[in-house]
């Protein structure tokens, strides 16, 4: 009897990679992808890599794919935007291994900047995509990827969301398949992507895809459930199992698997048997739209939310008259608990110094922990586009401030993994034109905001196994640079952080600050740190609150004084203690 576990959509992923004989994989963390990559090394078979943004993923797994190895290559939707550029060209290349890349939507924008639609990513890059809806799903259709992959010479995409992603449901595991590289082959015509070669490719990549189209007519994994035909449902992925939790067994469904090439003939004849159709999709209306095109009248985005994540109560009440069954409901109201920075976070430190000169700057951050920072009472960044963009935003800003008569330089910040992954080029731009802007970057030594994964900067890679770390302070000296422009400090040590901010206000062109401490969670800086803390004698305390301007949720006030709320929180930084000026807080340990 197979062995059944219970698994999140991730980990089935992960699993279903090491039983389809995968090689190779790679990713840049990002939610709410993270945890397949990290499952997947958990597996010695599959050499698996963080690269340092999604473009080197996809390109080092392409090469080990075309080398005769399976591959993977996973991360979130807006990580796609930066491997688009391989990605598009990819198909064209073809499948030699075998290919799969994994784009973890985020309908709802849980821990995102949009909510783009992936699917659409398929088609634009002549992908075949595939849509699982529960964890099984991921195992399996992560296996049939890379027989599609190798059966048609394509690469395939197989969107998954957050709610299939971190949702967990029962696995039945299997053994791996045997899967010995393939032997590589000198094929220039095929894989040098120049355009002599590359208008060969594209047709026959388009005569690929009309193959693919008839197998998803008649596959395994797109399937018709007929029971009343009065209503019809088309859809994919997640919202299936919301469509089944609000109409059952009353309706019949069109549920889909593969999604590109879409199967034309099948949604015809499913259409001609239902009276109407409901197309109930999560993000854009991408099936919806091929109902269309191909003739069938249905209700789809004109019903249900284009918006947020779709949940069974939205569907329920988007197509149906059925009051929604009333849940378990309390009078109190819990409290309001955004995300914080963490009790000794070394951003906070950069943020509260900040503060001090913010009617001086125009900031502009990027996408990690200190993004956290733009929350009262720091309101530390005025906009935020992507990874990277905290460094370029503000070479285009400082001319639009200087074409205002606008006295204020712009100050972007990013982390030390974002540095990796897309501000080196940025800074660069900024050194060579010696743009008036003002550079941080807040090195704390890790990954933070998705869990701590490994980066070029630090000293063991994903399978703990040791590496050659890139210092990024040598980077950026390695721009060419002058020393005298950049700023090393302790974000904590306020005089050594408000010295460097305003220096850097002072003197024109470019000036970079590296923040140097490492994050609090670490578990090396937990063990050093041991017991130690802060206390605050009551008795030399006068209530001035000038040490809750950090906003350190470690601390509270009450009754006029200050105090620790959170002793085993408190990391003993000493960022609040610099504020008081009667010597009331103390550091123990």
């Amino acid at each position: 009897m197979k062995e059944k576990v219970i698994m999140s959509g991730n980990e089935a992923i992960a699993r279903g990679a090491y039983e389809a004989g995968v090689g190779f994989a790679s990713a840049y963390p990002g939610t709410p992808s993270t945890e397949i990559l990290e499952n997947v090394a958990k597996y010695p078979t599959i050499d698996s890599r963080w690269a340092n943004n999604e473009k080197v993923a996809v390109e080092m797994a392409c090469g080990a794919q075309a080398g005769g190895l399976r591959t993977l290559s996973c991360m979130k939707h807006v990580g796609l935007n930066v491997a688009a550029d391989p990605v598009m060209t990819i198909a064209y290349i073809g499948s030699n291994g075998g290919m799969l890349i994994v784009s973890a939507d985020d309908p709802g924008m849980h821990s995102s900047q949009n909510e783009q639609d992936n699917r659409y990513y398929s088609k634009l890059g002549k992908l075949i995509m595939l849509e699982p809806s529960d964890s099984q799903e991921c195992k399996d259709f992560t296996k049939l990827a890379y027989e599609l992959s190798e059966k048609y010479d394509l690469v395939v995409l197989m969107r998954v969301t957050t709610r299939v992603c971190h949702s967990k449901s029962i696995v039945t595991l299997e053994d791996p398949i045997p899967t010995p590289c393939k032997k590589y082959v000198t094929n220039v015509e095929k894989r040098a992507m120049l355009p002599a070669m590359a208008i060969k490719r594209h047709i026959v990549v388009e005569e690929q895809l009309k193959k693919v189209e008839e197998y998803a007519n008649n596959c395994p994994i797109n399937t018709t459930e007929y029971n009343d035909t009065k209503v019809g449902i088309i859809t994919s992925g997640i919202s299936y199992q919301h469509a089944k939790e609000v109409f059952g067994d009353t309706v019949s469904y069109l549920k889909l698997g593969l999604t590109n090439p879409m199967p034309g003939k099948l949604i015809d004849e499913f259409c001609e048997k239902c009276d109407t159709i409901h197309v109930i999709e999560e993000g854009e209306p991408f099936i919806e739209t091929a109902v269309k095109v191909r003739g069938h009248e249905c209700t789809g985005k004109d019903k249900i939310t284009i918006q947020g994540e779709l949940t069974a109560a939205i569907v329920q009440t988007s197509l149906t008259d059925k009051p929604l069954e009333e849940g378990y409901t309390v009078d109190v109201k819990p409290a309001d608990r955004p995300p914080v920075l963490c009790a000794g976070c070394p951003h906070r430190g950069f943020f509260y110094s900040f503060t001090k000169f913010r009617d001086k700057v125009v900031a502009l951050g990027d996408i990690g922990c200190y993004g956290l920072g733009v929350q009262t009472p720091f309101f530390g960044e005025e906009m935020c586009v992507c990874m990277g963009g905290g460094f370029s935003t503000t070479i285009g800003m400082a001319e639009a401030l200087k074409a205002q008569n606008d006295p204020r330089k712009p100050l972007g910040f990013l982390g030390d993994s974002t540095f990796f992954h897309s501000g080196l080029t940025s800074l660069i731009d900024a050194v060579h034109t010696n743009a008036n802007v003002i550079l941080c970057l807040l090195d704390n030594s890790i990954t933070g905001m998705t869990g701590h994964q490994q980066n070029a900067g630090t000293e063991v890679n994903l399978m703990g196994k040791p590496v050659k770390r890139v210092d990024c302070l040598d980077m950026v000296m390695a721009t060419g640079i002058d020393a005298d422009r950049v700023h090393v400090v302790n974000p904590i040590d306020q005089k050594e952080m408000d010295a460097a901010i305003k220096t850097s206000i002072e003197n024109d062109g470019l000036q970079v600050i590296v923040t140097r401490y490492p994050c609090a969670l670490l578990k090396y800086v937990i063990k050093e740190r041991g017991n130690k803390h802060l206390e605050v004698n009551p008795d030399k305390c006068v209530g001035c609150k000038m040490c809750m301007k950090v906003a350190c949720p470690s601390l509270a006030f009450k009754d006029g004084k200050a105090y620790v709320a959170d002793v085993a929180n408190c990391t003993g930084c000493g960022l609040c203690s610099q504020n008081c000026k009667v010597g009331a807080m103390t550091i123990v340990e």
